[in-house]
């Protein structure tokens, strides 16, 4: 008998105020959206991070007559250049890469694009890729022993440019963050605003059943129930928008960078594992919030 009344009452109460709920719900699902987006892009920067960990370079671009010139790095100049570097202990490898190996390999990246088909061979330098084997201080020895030396033309730290795009996706976790609090704010009072609503059309019935002895916990158990169950039909609505958002847009998004292999792509797998913790936290968010309003405003 007791089940049967709360859930009686739970289905009453979400009934009378439909239209709060409703905007409870959606509420809530976007604020879970903006913050599941926000752990998705948390995710990315620890797999791109992860990615680049052991493959960034030092790449010292060769001028324009050593390229030309030498086809496999055997002239004195590039060939000094190269052994110099190759007797730091901080290099861990020096591999050279023709001005035909850096056509081929620009081919391949900018494929289908515009831009592959006006390049040509001589206007992309040869190029010392170097593998450092200290990230740290590595890319420091390398600048001071290649800086000025003939032959050089520029020297290029990927670090600078993977720097860039975990600044890029840093901004965009950052952002998201920072509507998903402020749509959770929304939230909150929503929820609040629910509860109380919902406790006061129902203040007749649930004073009945103090005066004949029902407990508080008992007569609050509706409330927090539908809460809590606002928060679920949220994070579900969240997880379902995450899913529907990957497919329509972050594939295409990213698709390019992700096939190059600039970042790691975003698999449906971490879309879902996203969605599966949006359910306890949406659940705790509203039950929490409902349990502090009927304990500080609502005298049940």
């Amino acid at each position: 008998m007791r089940s049967d009344f709360v859930r009686r009452e739970v289905a009453t109460g979400l009934r009378r105020n439909v239209t709060m709920t409703v905007a409870m719900v959606l509420t809530t699902a976007i604020s879970l959206a903006l913050l599941g987006t926000g752990m998705l892009a948390v995710r990315t920067i620890d797999s791109t991070e992860s990615l680049y960990a052991d493959r960034l370079e030092i790449q010292v671009a060769l001028t324009q007559d050593v390229s030309a010139a030498d086809q496999d790095c055997s002239q004195p100049i590039c060939s000094g250049l190269k052994k110099t570097l190759e007797n730091s202990p901080l290099v861990e490898s020096v591999t050279f890469e023709s001005q035909q190996e850096a056509y081929t390999r620009f081919q391949q990246l900018f494929a289908g694009q515009s831009i592959a088909d006006v390049a040509r061979p001589q206007s992309l330098p040869a190029t010392l890729r170097v593998k450092l084997a200290d990230q740290q201080t590595g890319a420091d020895a390398v600048r001071q022993a290649m800086n000025g030396q003939v032959g050089v033309r520029t020297i290029i730290d990927q670090r600078d440019v993977v720097g860039k795009l975990f600044d890029f996706l840093g901004g965009v976790r950052n952002v998201t963050f920072a509507l998903a609090l402020v749509q959770a704010v929304a939230a909150l009072l929503l929820i609040s605003n629910t509860v109380q609503v919902s406790a006061y059309t129902r203040r007749v019935e649930v004073g009945v059943m103090r005066l004949v002895g029902a407990t508080r916990w008992y007569t609050q158990l509706p409330f927090l129930i539908e809460a809590v169950l606002t928060g679920v039909v949220g994070a579900v609505l969240a997880g379902v928008g995450l899913v529907v958002a990957k497919f329509a847009f972050i594939d295409d998004l990213l698709a390019g960078i992700a096939q190059n292999g600039v970042i790691p792509p975003i698999t449906i797998y971490d879309v879902l594992e996203t969605s599966i913790w949006l359910l306890p936290i949406g659940a705790a968010i509203a039950g929490v919030t409902g349990y502090v309003t009927l304990r500080l405003y609502v005298k049940v």
